[in-house]
């Protein structure tokens, strides 16, 4: 375990980091709204089991997970072929963005490649445990290894009954993305798919953990951080209405909301031609 840092500058931080070999007990059940990292698990060898959404999903050898923020969560290991498993909790204000843009909004994966993940989990236990908090860029240099490597070489997992229509849902994702900004219809989608707008909202947040205007409004507010960093000259107002907002105090609470600070402030802070 390691302490939480406020006001971290980093990307990307581990709150904790560790693994379970050979306990046939070990069960995790965390109810919706309690944790606030992220979780990332990946199986050395063994089995166990996945809960989502009433389902359960047998995961093994190269299989791994990736529980969001305030996520329900429920898995456990099997008792009788015990798995495995490495484990890290991880936080940081901007990875919901890295991890939309990246397509990774599942939690169900499998790994092609695990040498370089499995040697990035090592040496991240390693220093947690001989330096702990005293090398805060090794921490989040070494957590940041891991999420790469797992990203680069994680593939969906499909092999559960059930799975189809998240895939679908997934494949919906880059469409939305680019209409994010015109007015938000869930009929109109809900038709899309060839379902109920309740199934359509229950299925998306199946395949996303988050609600449909949840991501149509990250999609949004991402779009309007990069119109203040281009069009410095052009009013907020205008940046609103490209974002979808017709109300421009409106779209500076929800920026606020997600970025802790207002439109004229990231643009104050990240403008200037910083990037160039």
């Amino acid at each position: 375990m390691l302490p939480t840092l406020q006001n971290s500058n980093y990307f990307i931080f581990p709150e904790s980091v560790g693994w379970y070999q050979n306990q046939p007990q070990h069960e995790v059940e965390r109810p919706e709204g309690m944790w606030s990292t992220y979780s990332l698990h990946f199986i050395l060898s063994g089995k166990g089991y996945v809960e989502i959404e009433g389902q359960t999903y047998t995961l093994q050898k190269g299989d791994g997970f990736l529980f969001f923020p305030y996520q329900k969560q429920r898995y456990y290991s099997s008792k009788d072929d015990p798995w495995n498993i490495r484990w890290v909790h991880f936080y940081g204000d901007h990875l919901k963005e890295f991890l939309l843009e990246k397509g990774f909004l599942r939690n169900l994966w499998t790994l092609k490649r695990s040498a370089g993940l499995e040697k990035a989990f090592h040496e991240l236990l390693l220093e947690a445990e001989t330096y702990q908090i005293l090398r805060t860029t090794e921490l989040s240099t070494l957590v940041y290894m891991i999420l790469s490597e797992f990203m680069s070489y994680a593939a969906p997992l499909t092999v559960n009954r059930g799975m189809e229509s998240v895939d679908r849902m997934l494949a919906l994702l880059p469409e939305m993305q680019r209409r994010a900004c015109e007015p938000f219809v869930l009929e109109e989608w809900a038709e899309t798919m060839g379902v109920s707008t309740y199934y359509f909202c229950k299925l998306f947040r199946k395949a996303t953990s988050m609600t449909p205007l949840s991501f149509i409004t990250l999609c949004r507010i991402q779009f309007a951080k990069q119109r203040l960093i281009e069009k410095e000259n052009w009013p907020i107002k205008d940046i609103a209405v490209e974002a979808g907002y017709t109300s421009p105090s409106y779209f500076n609470q929800r920026f606020h909301e997600h970025e802790g600070m207002t439109p004229s402030e990231f643009r104050s802070l990240y403008g200037q031609g910083m990037f160039n």
